[in-house]
């Protein structure tokens, strides 16, 4: 049962819920996140007993939950029964918005022979969106990085939902992969398009040490960082003749399809972050829940909580809010800070402003396409860091 709000009360503050699900089928050669391979039913559903009461451990009716994003992993492992009673405990033990967005991540092979009777179920529980993590139109690039499926059966799984009412799908296509090359990537943006996806979140392959990909690079031929930057530019000019919202450094979307969820990430909006090795930005702290899977199960969730210092949240603000294509705003800035922005960054601007790196609308500072191509080198000027 979702809670209204009295319209004679003052409206609360929103909130987003990560819930993470740690559970995969196969680990991808390339992924460094905190998942696991997981072939036992009985042991999904003693991490979903344990959320369960993570849930109701953060009860609060002082936020309005107007986002709620299944991550992993692969949350479309979970049964429709198990997404059904984290649901329903979300809802009461928080407010839920009538129009709250409800993501999932779904991974293609996972119900195959069965996707349009899995997402039929989801859609009736409330999720609205899709997120399918596809990679790649080339199947020898898939192989590459480890994923299970192949094209055509990430096709399937995208029609499979779409029959079954999903509007609102997102897919994933990686850039850099060993091998790759900027024609294929040209081909895959290609296919992706002709899906049809109201979004399109694109990334590009980091080698993280620890992963079976990284010890065996040494075996392929990766992308220099000019080839990389060709790809980029290359699929952010198909996706602006496509007509899509370039509305973040990364992500594409159709009008209002843009993802609400991540949007709070960037706008350093208050989350909840639920589950193993899951991460919040709540009341002004940052909280990390434990890695270890034997301490989640007993009910010990919280790992680190520690107050934001308010030069980290200045470098964040800077940082994520340029990402994004509505960019910053100066006089937010000075609110938030009681710093004037011009004076402590204005010369830093200046200088790619100059370059023809930036859009500026009075209080209002942004990348342009150029910006975005070069951000990680401007970002590392203005904020002085490494990259």
């Amino acid at each position: 049962m979702i809670d209204f709000i009295n319209n004679n009360e003052k409206a609360p503050k929103s909130l987003g819920l990560y819930i993470h699900i740690p559970f995969c089928r196969t680990k991808c050669l390339y992924c460094d996140f905190c998942s696991f391979v997981s072939r036992n039913e009985n042991e999904r559903e003693e991490y979903v007993y344990a959320l369960l009461r993570e849930i109701e451990a953060r009860c609060t009716k002082e936020y309005l939950v107007d986002t709620i994003y299944f991550g992993g992993g692969t949350p479309s492992l979970l049964s429709a029964k198990q997404v059904g009673r984290i649901l329903s405990i979300v809802r009461e033990n928080f407010v839920v918005a009538d129009d709250v967005e409800i993501t999932l991540e779904c991974n293609p092979m996972t119900h195959l022979g069965d996707g349009k009777e899995y997402f039929s179920a989801l859609r009736i529980l409330g999720v609205n969106r899709l997120s399918i993590g596809i990679q790649s139109a080339v199947d020898s690039e898939l192989k590459l990085i480890g994923r299970r499926h192949n094209f055509e059966e990430a096709k399937q799984t995208f029609f499979d939902a779409r029959e079954s009412g999903f509007d609102n799908i997102s897919v994933d296509l990686m850039f850099g992969i060993p091998s790759q090359t900027v024609e294929s990537l040209k081909y895959s943006s290609d296919e992706f398009l002709q899906l049809g996806a109201e979004h399109i979140s694109i990334y590009s392959l980091q080698l993280e040490e620890g992963t079976p990909l990284h010890r065996m690079c040494e075996k392929y031929d990766l992308a220099d960082d000019d080839t990389v930057a060709d790809m980029y530019e290359a699929v952010v000019a198909m996706m602006r003749e496509a007509e899509y919202y370039h509305y973040e450094i990364s992500n594409f979307a159709r009008e209002g399809k843009e993802s609400r969820h991540n949007s709070k990430y960037w706008r350093l909006d208050e989350y909840l972050g639920l589950g193993l090795a899951a991460h919040s930005d709540f009341s002004g702290k940052r909280l990390e829940n434990t890695k270890d899977m034997k301490r989640y199960l007993a009910g010990d969730f919280l790992e680190n909580e520690a107050k934001i210092p308010l030069s980290e949240r200045e470098f964040e603000f800077i940082m994520l809010g340029l990402r994004t294509s509505n960019g910053i705003s100066k006089s937010e800035f000075f609110e938030k800070f009681r710093i004037d922005f011009d004076e402590k960054y204005g010369e830093k601007v200046k200088k790619f402003e100059n370059l023809g790196y930036f859009l500026q609308n009075g209080q209002n500072l942004a990348l342009n396409e150029r910006g975005f191509e070069v951000s990680n080198m401007i970002l590392a000027q203005i904020l002085d860091f490494d990259y």
